[in-house]
């Protein structure tokens, strides 16, 4: 695909990783009308759509990622790609992970 944003994922003082979207390619102005609660009508710009992932064996899991485009929330695994310091982004519906999708993110030099 193109690149759409550039999140950055980050280390909590509780131990936990998040990502925050920290810029957008296109519509920076954005509002995310389909999600709901809190990020209901609010910009996707600045908007945390990783939450709550533990390091485990070498890779975050255990938390959520939101896809601003549908509001929908799904399962989070997030690995390193060996050989590279690329990352990849599962998210599934379930929480083995069989029934979702994978992206590949690249790190911003």
């Amino acid at each position: 695909g193109t690149e759409k944003s550039i999140v950055y994922v980050f280390k909590a003082t509780n131990g936990m990783y998040y990502g925050k979207v920290e810029k957008m390619f296109k519509d920076s102005d954005k509002i995310c009308t389909e999600c709901s609660g809190a990020n209901k009508n609010q910009r996707i710009l600045g908007m945390l759509i990783i939450n709550n992932m533990v390091e485990k064996d070498g890779k975050l899991t255990g938390g959520t990622i939101l896809d601003p485009k549908n509001g929908k929330l799904y399962k989070c695994n997030i690995s390193i790609e060996s050989g590279s310091e690329n990352l990849t982004v599962r998210g599934s519906l379930d929480k083995g992970g069989l029934i979702g999708r994978s992206q590949t993110w690249i790190k911003v030099k």
